[in-house]
């Protein structure tokens, strides 16, 4: 290897076989980032904290144990994940569920913000909380304390708990399951990971001795397998203070057994497996090179890492083209280098076949990868693959002061529990910089060579069971290895257009109206050609600028013989390409910018989002205006995609969750073409030509375009873009609306059950549908009542019956075209349970019609919006969204600003109206699939 001299924009430089003054080694060990303090009390428990502003006043906090389903005995099988979920049923300081219900009353919600996984080697608690409450930041602190080593464990809790686990496995059985419990002993080369799957066994859970899970409690949580890590706006050392003070008496048992690290051997042999399932609606095929793992500890490893990054985006990049072509060889496609699992990295083919066209699909990916092996990557290739590279490595420093604190907590998880180092935003973007400009092409193709080898290989094949007796055999799929071996391959061409995006550009325009929204800090523009414009220059990010807009009129212009045509139009001008590049082209063409259009039809609209940083802006421009104006269509694309579709289509009915969905539109929209899923049959009824057309048409005239943007500009900077971009695109001012489909459900309810899948499991739908008085004060009213709905029917369901491992009530509702409203519950249970449980859900509906809902269940929906709201007015998306919405919607967007006063409504009074007004019996329609046979005693 060359010798490399580096220099930093400041710090030191590197160099590899000759000592420096001020050099920083390739053999030297990563630096370590010194902006989290980190610290180890006596006792063991380790602890990272880290002082970051975004998001404000808010701190997250994880509690990472290394205890997972690896070290449990054969009797303790899943009590690790059994253990993870009675945290949340009684602590030292938080008995039984008053954890989850002091949290929610202080805005936190369980399950998306509260939250914890088991897998393997740990167990991982999360908690995010305001941090401008004392108090609240003290009990959050005890929280992870009583997590740490204060679960009550009590045995009533531990029995009920039984059957929300037993439901989490039932939820998770099917098809992948029952071949996973196949194949995972041949490609974990029947290691003790093969038999300690987290979730464990029906048996033990329904019956393990509550001792068992004290004793596996007491063993192992305990303080020198712990961590606590603590990012936010928080003060470093009073936390530390607070840290020190509350987790220093945790105590390691006298006869704690010792935590073993396990590790899964290479057994040197090349493996076969083919595995089939009736409801597998695809073939699937992995291919899977097992390597000892590469540890990321020096400079060195670390340019390594960023050599295999380049060369996994390049061979994503080949994969991406192949399935462009007119008879792309598979539905999906494509490898990488990667981490696989406890001491392995690997190198993974993998293809989704189209039905017939295994070997075909096998060949071609394989048949790519070697000739990478071959010929390697091209230099463009290189240069694109290290601009975008380059690009996101800028983009990210730029966010450094802006980064959420969530996004810090997984490198510091891996720090404790696999020993990696965290580097610093700086160092980060320094060794990003430098380093990548050391990485040759050799480098590059050298491991195409070293990973794809002929050795400790495993070959996966998943099917639908009806394919079984066409499946190759392990001596079949050798051969098509052996003769690609012998075939000629030729080197790749990389096929570059040179060519400018835009030829032209027309006269620019200019602004006819501006309206300043101070109160929004929001500016309205109306341009000489109609377009209007929606402004919000934002601090929240230091280079993201998004962008959205529609238009009225969408595919509902269009009768139901054009509706796939109208409906896939964006789908097939998308993927064409643009102007003079094709869709690899522009691909190419936009390597190394920070940018990204997308048009879409939708049914009531047309528009596109967009979003750039601010040194592309310009091309994000050129990009919106080029969709309208220079359009294309590529034949060879759109085959491609349908004949992908259609594949992918083939089995769909294999599956009981399509079978169960499509049962429910079908009942509910009466078969109607625009609200069922597509049949390989519709597929055909695609015409490109027609597609593009209805594309062109929807974006003929500008002049009834709204377009939103929010982000790092300034009205300055961007309005010369707007006039030119905007203000120039054609308008010819016609009228448009989207008419009334009248596709709605029946007026009354029904019930439909469908008996359909191999597993004893079901899953329940409720809906309410109908008219809605749409208003400010009843969609908050409406949003209320989802809430807390879903707070009841998880106290109920889920704690006190223990009949459902996750429950979810949703409300929508509609301005247009009529007002209209939906409300439904959903939930998956054993088939015994459907229907009383079905009949605990209406209850508690019932409840709330006949007596309102309880205070604190306002108290904790009024909670928890407030405090979702001191973020989202922080986030770009967030206005986009609103903006976007409330101009589609013709409602003013200062709505926002009295939304905190309109929880002052939400009374236990006007939940109740809305309840009786809109949950009515006689518009209820109970959907239940149900398994194809029923367990005989």
């Amino acid at each position: 290897m060359p010798l490399l001299l580096l220099a930093f924009t400041s710090g030191p430089s590197i160099a590899q076989d000759r000592p420096a003054q001020g050099t920083l080694r390739l053999t030297d060990t990563l630096p370590m980032d010194t902006s989290v303090r980190r610290g180890k009390l006596p006792n063991g428990f380790a602890y990272f904290i880290r002082h970051n502003k975004e998001p404000k006043d808010r701190v997250v906090m994880y509690l990472a144990t290394k205890v997972g389903s690896i070290l449990e005995t054969d009797s303790e099988l899943g009590l690790a994940h059994f253990l993870e979920h009675m945290q949340f049923n009684g602590t030292k300081h938080f008995p039984k569920n008053e954890l989850v219900d002091y949290l929610q009353r202080a805005g936190v919600r369980f399950g998306s913000d509260l939250n914890a996984y088991t897998s393997f080697d740990e167990t991982v608690y999360q908690l995010p909380i305001p941090s401008d409450d004392p108090e609240l930041l003290k009990n959050g602190l005890q929280v992870l304390r009583d997590w740490a080593q204060d679960a009550l464990l009590e045995n009533e809790e531990i029995d009920k708990e039984r059957g929300v686990v037993l439901n989490e496995m039932l939820g998770g059985r099917g098809a992948q399951q029952r071949m996973r419990d196949q194949y995972f002993p041949m490609i974990l080369n029947q290691s003790r990971y093969a038999q300690r799957l987290p979730i464990g066994t029906k048996e033990i859970i329904e019956s393990f001795d509550h001792e068992t899970l004290r004793s596996f409690h007491r063993a192992w949580y305990r303080p020198n397998l712990q961590a606590l890590i603590v990012v936010g706006d928080i003060d470093v050392i009073a936390m530390e203070t607070q840290i020190k003070a509350l987790f220093a008496d945790l105590e390691n048992p006298d006869d704690a057994p010792a935590r073993e690290k396990y590790s899964i051997p290479l057994n040197g042999k090349n493996q076969f497996m083919a595995v089939t399932d009736p409801e597998m609606p695809q073939t699937v095929v992995q291919v899977i090179v097992k390597h000892p793992e590469e540890e990321v500890t020096t400079v060195a490893d670390y340019r390594m890492q960023l050599a295999k990054a380049l060369f996994n985006q390049m061979a994503s990049a080949r994969f991406a083209e192949l399935i462009r072509q007119s008879d792309p060889p598979f539905i999906q496609g494509g490898g990488s280098i990667g981490g696989f699992l406890r001491g392995l990295d690997a190198f993974t083919m993998y293809l989704s076949a189209k039905p017939g066209e295994m070997r075909r699909g096998f060949e071609a990916v394989v048949t790519e990868f070697e000739r990478i092996r071959r010929h390697g990557f091209t230099d463009t290739e290189l240069e694109r693959a290290k601009n975008n590279f380059l690009t996101s490595v800028e983009s990210a420093y730029a966010e450094r002061d802006k980064r959420k604190s969530e996004s810090y907590v997984e490198s510091y998880l891996n720090h404790f529990l696999e020993g990696e180092n965290v580097l610093s935003n700086d160092d980060q973007y320094r060794l990003g910089r430098q380093l990548l400009g050391t990485v040759t092409l050799d480098d590059v193709n050298t491991l195409g060579k070293q990973y794809y080898t002929d050795s400790n290989r495993d070959i996966l094949i998943m099917a639908p069971e009806k394919d079984k007796d066409s499946l190759p055999d392990e001596s079949t799929v050798n051969g098509w290895l052996a003769s690609i071996q012998k075939t000629e391959i030729a080197p790749y061409d990389d096929n570059m257009a040179d060519a400018q995006l835009l030829e032209t550009l027309p006269p620019a325009g200019s602004v006819v109206s501006k309206v300043d929204r101070p109160e929004l800090g929001v500016t309205e523009l109306t341009l000489s050609n109609g377009v209007k414009v929606v402004l919000k220059p934002t601090d929240f990010k230091n280079d993201e600028i998004s962008i959205t807009a529609f238009s009225p009129g969408g595919t509902a212009l269009y009768n139901d013989s054009d509706f796939l045509s109208a409906a896939y139009a964006a789908t097939v001008v998308g993927g064409s390409g643009l102007g003079p590049f094709d869709a690899t082209q522009l691909t190419k063409y936009l390597s190394g910018r920070k940018v990204s259009v997308r048009p879409y039809v939708a049914e009531r609209s047309e528009g596109f989002s967009a979003s750039s940083g601010r040194k592309d802006l310009q091309t994000a421009f050129e990009l919106i205006y080029g969709y309208f104006t220079v359009p294309r269509l590529d034949m060879d694309v759109f085959q491609g995609y349908m004949q992908r579709i259609k594949a992918s289509l083939a089995n769909r009915l294999d599956d009981p969750n399509a079978v169960f969905s499509d049962t429910i539109n079908a009942v509910l929209y009466n078969n109607n073409i625009r609200r069922t899923s597509m049949t390989v049959e519709q597929a055909d009824l695609v015409d490109p030509s027609r597609a593009f057309d209805i594309f062109k048409e929807r974006f003929a005239d500008a002049s009834d375009f709204t377009v939103t943007i929010v982000g790092s500009f300034t009205e300055a900077e961007i309005m010369p873009l707007l006039l030119q971009y905007l203000g120039g695109l054609p308008s010819t001012y016609r009228v448009e609306e989207a008419p009334d489909l009248g596709i709605y459900p029946p007026e009354k309810g029904m019930q439909r059950t469908v008996h359909v899948g191999k597993e004893q499991k079901s899953s329940v739908r409720l809906y309410y549908f109908g008219d809605y008085n749409y208003s400010e004060t009843e969609n908050m009213q409406l949003d209320a009542l989802e809430s807390i709905l879903n707070i009841k029917l998880i106290e109920r369901l889920r704690e006190a019956e223990s009949g459902v491992y996750g429950v979810s009530a949703n409300a929508s509702y509609a301005k247009y075209p009529q007002h209209k409203y939906s409300f439904s519950i959903a939930y998956g249970t054993s088939p015994d349970k459907v229907e009383p449980l079905m009949a605990s859900a209406i209850d508690e509906i019932n409840k709330i019609k006949q007596h309102g809902p309880q205070q604190v269940d306002i108290d904790k929906f009024v909670s928890e919006q407030k405090r979702q709201l001191e973020v989202q007015l922080r986030e770009n998306g967030f206005w986009l969204g609103h903006l976007s919405n409330s101009y589609q919607n013709n409602e003013d967007p200062a709505y926002i600003l009295r939304y905190l006063d309109e929880l002052n409504k939400v009374t236990a009074e006007n939940v109740k109206t809305v309840a009786n007004k809109y949950l009515v019996e006689d518009r209820l329609f109970r959907f239940v699939l149900m398994p194809e046979t029923r367990d005989v005693p």
